[in-house]
C-alpha cells in the first residue's frame, strides 16, 4: 500500500517527501495546533528528519503501512492526513488510525473533512475495515470532523484522548 495522490473537488493530497518539509514549517507554525495534543512547531531540521523517516512508508519492523500526504490548496499546503495500517490489509479486522491537521488560517470551511474523507475513501478500497482516531473530549473541531466522517466516540480513553471508530463496509 503507497499513498499515491488524490484529488478531491478543492484539494490535492501530494504523498509526503522531505521536499515538503520547509513550506509544512509554515503551516505547522501555529502554536494552537498543539494545544491539544501537546508539543510545539518543528523547525526546519526537525521536519525534515521526520519526513525521511515517515516518506519510507511503513514501520522499521515492516508491520506497519505510514501514509502520510500533505494537503495542498491552489496548489500550496495548508495541513496534512496521515493514517497507520496494518500490513495485513484484507485480514478481518484490519484498521487504520487516521489523523488530520489543518492551518488554523484555512480552517472552519470543511477542507479537513474534505482531505480525511478523502484517504477514508482510498483506506476502505483498500480493503480496510474500522478507522480509528485519537481525539482530545475538549477538540471540537476534531470531534466535528471525526462524525462528519462517520466515526463515533467510544468510553475508552488513551493518554487523555477518546478513542472513536468507525467499521467500513
Amino acid at each position: 500500500m503507497r499513498a499515491g495522490p488524490v484529488v478531491t473537488e478543492r484539494l490535492r493530497l501530494e504523498p509526503l517527501s522531505v521536499d515538503h518539509a520547509p513550506a509544512m514549517v509554515e503551516v505547522l507554525a501555529d502554536p494552537s495546533l498543539y494545544e491539544f495534543t501537546g508539543g510545539s512547531p518543528p523547525g526546519l531540521a526537525e521536519l525534515t528528519e521526520r519526513y525521511a523517516r515517515q516518506a519510507v512508508g511503513h514501520s522499521p519492523s515492516g508491520d506497519q503501512w505510514w501514509l502520510n500526504w500533505v494537503v495542498t490548496l491552489d496548489g500550496a499546503p495548508v495541513g496534512y492526513v496521515q493514517a497507520t495500517v496494518g500490513t495485513d490489509v484484507g485480514v478481518l479486522g484490519d484498521e487504520a488510525e487516521i489523523a488530520w491537521v489543518l492551518d488554523p488560517r484555512h480552517q472552519g470551511r470543511g477542507l479537513a473533512t474534505e482531505a480525511a474523507a478523502a484517504v477514508v475513501d482510498r483506506l476502505a478500497a483498500e480493503g480496510v475495515d474500522r478507522l480509528v482516531a485519537h481525539i482530545h473530549p475538549d477538540h471540537l473541531a476534531s470531534a466535528r470532523v471525526a462524525e462528519r466522517l462517520g466515526l463515533a466516540p467510544t468510553d475508552a480513553v488513551e493518554d487523555g484522548e477518546v478513542r472513536w471508530v468507525r467499521t467500513l463496509g
